[in-house]
């Protein structure tokens, strides 16, 4: 089954919260409804980029990327911002 690796961007102050799932779409409701601790008080969140793999070794692998110093700015070259 495939993963998606995300990113969301708060409309409050621009952060970027970045995870995995297979649901993408049921994620992003989950973060706007507030049922998702680290991301409660920075709703609403709007979708900024996805990325599909195969496997969660993969997707943890993509995440932690993404989460990182590096990861984080070249997400944020890749949405201008």
């Amino acid at each position: 089954m495939a993963y998606t690796v995300y990113a969301i961007r708060s409309k409050v102050d621009d952060r970027i919260y970045v995870g995995f799932t297979h649901d993408v779409q049921k994620r992003l409701l989950e973060h706007n409804r507030g049922e998702t601790k680290s991301t409660k008080g920075y709703r609403p969140w709007v979708l900024v980029y996805t990325e599909e793999v195969d496997s969660r070794e993969e997707a943890r692998n993509l995440e932690k990327y993404y989460k990182s110093g590096s990861g984080k700015e070249k997400l944020k070259r890749f949405l201008a911002l």
